[in-house]
Order: structure tokens, then C-alpha cells, then sequence
């Protein structure tokens, strides 16, 4: 049922009329509001599984149609689903042209230069770049990369217009001078647009585009010296009917007199998505099939992002059949964005497929576009985002953690560099060295993080190799931090956690470890003499003595005469560094009053470590009988 209205909205929404509120309890147990909801409350449909109570909504479904109903996708046998993306299309970025009108702020000529560079040093080469007919700084932009020489021997520049014949003339008089220029020609032609945008029939439609590409033909012609080849866009072709689609390209393919080695570039944008990926690569496997001189075309796609499967309707459509594809880094654009280049690319990476574009420094990427756009890419971007290649999952963490040390033996026994090995570690589809990032922030540390993790950083940070058997209990240790600020721990933070848990109890006391003597009176038989004290209380200080078949034994034999029982569990230790000068890190685990305590000591003598480890343990348990006795005697 509905909720009724409880309070005024906070923040933005407070003194908007008509603005009620849904109720219920907030994450501390208070009440909480939201924007009105209408909780479905219609029957279940008599046909859902009994597992499935989902009701009936109020929305208003009935008021739009499905895909088929819109247009017709005549394909009824496929060959996509059986076919393998084997090499990368080509790239076209729109960024400079339709990534830049969806701006708040359009870039200004530097900020386009800088973009530009940008792509070229990536190895696009085909670059769109102004509607050079719609602004005056788009159009002096295409001046200035005319006159500048900015433009390499392998780049090709394309400029945008539509079919209007002082907009043609203007965008030819903005590329006198370019030496290789796509034009790119478009106009509305799907049915909503013919009759509610521009009041023409199918006919009338057609027409237009004719006398448009023309006209574009006869300015060509006037600049013989210069490498002119010609685009078409039929905008909204996911909602054009395919047979009108197909007669306007075919003919233009023979007005334009294509030919292999002066192709034609068809682009069939989804310029607003309203259907599965399936059926864009339905409608682009008819076109390929179906268009004439079929090798004198270019065949190319521009989805946009509405449903959030752009990167999914490239890639169906390149398995259709196209050869070329228009987007932009991290998915710019008007609404939802155009299909994001830098996904579709490394995605193409991932299988094995060179994309023919470097990411190898995918921040210096990123920053560039934020600089230039002067939007944020999100934390979560696919590949690119702040966050993508991080874990604070204990299970992924410990998965990594093992994936890269796995990986590390791996290059060994290969005989490769670890850049060079096969990559296969878990929940990282791409090494982050490929695109240019560290190995440090893959995995940190919160309240949701693991032993696994924990250990990682300790490890890589710290040099610390936690024994398996330890990391559980410090597990515990920095949940009861991270759960108590809430905060993530950093390594540095960790490292001190540490410190104070296991290391400090070993040289801080309360029991401390003032001096001590081995001997080894006959082979198999060690003996510790030691003076014990009390932190603050040098009057209390007393002498132990204590044999075993090791040194360790006969330490806890000593502390037992002292009266601190401690029986040894488990033992281990390592170097920090290599060489002759390097601390030791000794960890025990001793059993103390029945329960298991862990400890840890550090110093150039492994010796001395290993005593500072045990006596670690014993205060931590001493520390833990004292909170008992208080919290009784409260």
C-alpha cells in the first residue's frame, strides 16, 4: 500500500508544493523520507511462479510502444550471434563535435586543441571534429587546424552539416586547405521527426538529401587538388523504415560514384536508444547485407547510451558487420552519452584483440578529458574510474592478493617479464600496468575488507608476512578500528595497528624483558637466564632461569618460574630486507590461561625478535585479564 506523508523534505526538495514523502526507518533506526513512492500494490499476475510476489505498478507502461511496433527489422536469419570480433574498427571520436555541443560550456579553441593533440597521440585516425556551420568557434577551429599544420600525413579530419545548402558552403569554406576531409551529411529521417521536426514526407526527405549531397558533389569538384570523401548519417536510422534507409544510400553510394579506393562512409546512428542490442545488430547485419557496392562502402555505427547498452549495441553491430564506429572517451555526449570509446576499446584488449589505440597512461587520459569537458569521469568507469581496480572485499582481496603472487611465479617459470605473461588473476580482467596504473590501490582496506587484504598491504608496504594463522586475529583487530571511525585504513594506519597490537606489548610491557643470557651447556640443552621487570616498578624486578631442547623452550620455561605460564603454539620468522643488517620479525603463538594469544618482535638479532615475540604475548594476555578484572569489579 501507499505510505502516507510524514515530514517536509530536506535540502532541495524543502518548500517545493506537491513534493510528499515516503516513511520508514533509517539506517540508525530513525524515520527517513524520500520523494513519493507508489509501492506496487496491484494483484500478482495470475501467471508468476510462486516465487515471484512482484505486483502490478502504477506506472504508466501503456503509453509507449515496443520496438517492433515502431519499426520494422526485416532480418530473420542471423549470422551475428555465430561471429568473433578478430580486429578493431575503426575509430571515429566525435568529442570536438558532438561531445562538445553537449557541453554546458563548449570547449574554446585551446581546450579543442588540446583534445586534438590528445586523440592524435592515441592513434585515432579519423577525427571529427566541429560543426563548423554552427558556431564560430567550431568554425575557426577547422581554420586553425587548416593553417596550423596540426593535422598529420595520416589523419583524416571530418566536419559535420547538415543537409541546408548555406550550411554546405560554410563548412566547405571552413576546410579550404585541409589536405584529407570527410563531410559528413545528415538529416532526420525516421517518421516522428519527418512529420513533427521537419513537416516532410518520405519523398520530400529523400529529395533533400539528394539535392544536399549534390551540392556537396559540385564543391568537391571545385578542389581538385584536395582529398575529399563523403559521409551520411541518416539520424534516428534505429527508427527509420530499413527500406527508405536502404534507397537513400544506395543512391547516394552511385551519386558519390564510390569505389574501393574512394569509399563512401554510410553511419547508422541509434541516435536515441529504444530497443535491445539485438535488434540494432538486426538492423545493421540488413544494411550490410543489402547495400550496394557493398566494398565501397564504409559501414558505420553511432549508438548512444539512453538504455545503457551503447557499448553493447557497438559491439552486436560490429559482429553485423560494421566496420567503423563514433563515440567518445568515457561516453560524452547529449543525455546519457555516446558509446564510450575507451570501454569498447580495452574491452577489445581483454580478448586478446590489439585495439590499434594506446591507454598505457589511462589517467593522463582521463585528466585531459576532465580538463577539457570539465566533467569528472566516474569513480566506477569501466577500466578508467578512480576505483575500478580496487578491492575492499575480503574474499576479492584474498583472491588478488593470491591471483598476484600467482601470477609473479608464473613469469618466472616462463622465463618472461611479468608485463609480458599471460594474464589470469582473479576480479581484474586487465592488469592495471597495462593502462599505466600501480599495483598499490588495488586492494585497501574498510570495515568490508579481509585477513587476505590486510595482509596484502602489510606484505607490500610493510615487508611483513603475516603468518596464516595470525591474519584472522589482526583481521579482527582492524575491523574493530575501521568499524569504529567508519573510515577506510590506509597502509600507514595498518602498520601502526599492528605495531600497537602485537609489536609494542613485546618492549612496552607491563612485563618487560630487562636482560638476558643463552647458554647451550650440552648439544640439545638451551638455557635463558633473564631478568624480568615491571614497567614503572623497577622494585619488582626479579631473576628467572629456564631450560628446553630450544631457545624459545627454554624462555617460556623461564617465564613459567616466574609465573607466566606460556605454552608455544606456532613459530615463524623472516627478514625484512636481504643483507647481513636486516631486522628480523619473529611471530608465536602461545597458549596463555587456555586461550591463544598472538605476538610479534622486531630486531637485527632473530633471537631477540623471537623473546620481544613471546613476551608480546604474554602482556597482550596479562592486558586482557586486567579489562576482565575491572569490567567485574564495575
Amino acid at each position: 500500500m501507499s505510505h502516507e506523508i510524514s515530514r517536509e523534505l530536506p535540502g532541495p526538495h524543502r518548500g517545493i508544493p506537491n513534493s510528499p514523502t515516503t516513511t520508514g526507518s533509517s539506517s540508525t533506526g530513525g524515520p527517513w523520507s524520500a520523494p513519493a513512492l507508489r509501492t506496487p500494490a496491484g494483484p500478482v499476475p495470475a501467471d508468476a511462479p510462486v516465487w515471484n510476489p512482484q505486483r502490478h505498478s502504477a506506472m504508466p507502461s501503456h503509453r509507449y510502444r515496443p520496438v517492433h511496433q515502431r519499426v520494422e527489422v526485416p532480418v530473420t536469419t542471423r549470422a551475428w550471434p555465430a561471429a568473433r570480433i578478430e580486429r578493431a574498427p575503426l575509430w571515429v571520436p566525435v568529442d570536438l563535435r558532438d561531445g562538445n555541443q553537449a557541453l554546458a560550456e563548449p570547449m574554446d579553441i585551446p581546450r579543442k586543441r588540446r583534445m586534438f593533440d590528445l586523440l592524435v597521440a592515441m592513434g585515432f585516425k579519423e577525427i571529427e571534429v566541429a560543426y563548423p556551420s554552427a558556431s564560430r568557434t567550431d568554425f575557426d577551429f577547422v581554420r586553425h587546424l587548416a593553417e596550423s599544420g596540426a593535422v598529420p600525413d595520416d589523419v583524416t579530419v571530418v566536419v559535420f552539416t547538415p543537409a541546408r545548402r548555406e550550411l554546405i558552403e560554410r563548412t566547405f569554406a571552413a576546410i579550404d586547405g585541409l589536405p584529407r576531409t570527410v563531410v559528413h551529411l545528415y538529416t532526420a529521417t525516421a517518421p516522428t521527426w519527418r512529420e513533427v521536426v521537419l513537416g516532410r514526407s518520405r519523398t520530400e526527405v529523400r529529395d533533400l538529401v539528394r539535392d544536399a549531397a549534390t551540392r556537396m558533389a559540385r564543391l568537391a569538384a571545385d578542389r581538385p587538388q584536395a582529398d575529399i570523401r563523403f559521409q551520411f548519417s541518416p539520424e534516428v536510422f534505429n527508427l527509420t523504415e530499413p527500406d527508405l534507409v536502404l534507397e537513400i544510400c544506395n543512391g547516394l553510394t552511385e551519386l558519390w560514384d564510390a569505389s574501393p579506393e574512394r569509399p563512401v562512409t554510410h553511419n547508422l546512428p541509434a541516435t536515441v536508444e529504444v530497443a535491445t542490442p539485438n535488434v540494432y545488430a538486426d538492423q545493421i547485419e540488413y544494411m550490410h547485407r543489402h547495400l550496394e557496392r557493398r566494398d565501397a562502402v564504409v559501414l558505420s555505427v553511432h549508438p548512444h547510451n539512453d538504455r545503457g547498452t551503447g557499448v553493447a549495441c557497438a559491439e552486436l553491430a560490429v559482429l553485423a558487420g560494421a566496420q567503423r564506429v563514433e563515440g567518445c572517451l568515457f561516453g560524452n555526449g547529449e543525455r546519457t552519452g555516446n558509446v564510450d570509446l575507451v570501454t569498447l576499446a580495452l574491452n577489445l584488449h581483454t580478448q586478446g584483440v590489439d585495439p590499434m589505440i594506446d591507454f598505457s597512461d589511462l589517467a593522463t587520459v582521463r585528466r585531459t578529458v576532465e580538463d577539457c569537458i570539465r566533467l569528472p569521469v566516474h569513480p566506477r568507469h569501466p577500466y578508467a574510474g578512480t576505483l575500478v581496480h580496487t578491492a575492499f572485499s575480503g574474499t576479492h582481496q584474498d583472491a588478488i592478493s593470491k591471483g598476484l603472487a600467482h601470477h609473479a611465479r608464473r613469469a618466472a617459470e616462463l622465463g618472461v617479464a611479468e608485463s609480458e605473461a599471460p594474464w589470469a588473476v582473479p576480479y581484474l580482467p586487465v592488469d592495471p600496468a597495462d593502462l599505466g596504473c600501480s599495483y598499490e590501490a588495488v586492494i585497501r582496506v574498510n570495515s568490508q575488507s579481509g585477513k587476505g587484504g590486510i595482509a596484502h598491504l602489510l606484505r607490500l608496504h610493510h615487508g611483513l608476512e603475516l603468518p596464516h594463522g595470525m591474519r584472522p586475529d589482526f583481521s579482527r583487530v582492524v575491523q574493530r578500528a575501521t568499524d569504529d571511525s567508519g573510515q577506510e585504513a590506509t597502509p600507514k594506519e595498518l602498520w601502526e595497528l599492528f605495531r600497537g597490537s602485537y609489536l609494542d606489548p613485546g618492549e612496552e610491557g607491563p612485563l618487560t624483558l630487562d636482560s638476558w643470557t643463552a647458554t647451550e651447556p650440552v648439544p640439545g640443552e638451551h638455557r635463558i637466564r633473564c631478568t624480568l621487570g615491571r614497567a614503572g616498578r623497577p622494585e619488582e624486578a626479579q631473576q628467572a632461569e629456564g631450560t628446553g631442547n630450544g631457545q624459545l623452550a627454554a624462555f617460556t620455561a623461564a617465564l613459567a618460574a616466574a609465573g607466566h605460564p606460556a605454552e608455544l603454539l606456532d613459530y615463524a620468522e623472516h627478514a625484512l630486507t636481504s643483507g647481513p643488517d636486516s631486522a628480523a620479525v619473529a611471530y608465536v603463538r602461545c597458549r596463555i590461561g587456555g586461550v591463544p594469544y598472538w605476538g610479534a618482535g622486531r630486531d637485527t638479532s632473530v633471537l631477540t625478535a623471537s623473546l620481544r615475540a613471546v613476551l608480546a604475548a604474554v602482556n597482550r594476555a596479562e592486558r586482557d585479564r586486567a579489562e576482565r578484572d575491572r569490567g567485574e569489579g564495575e
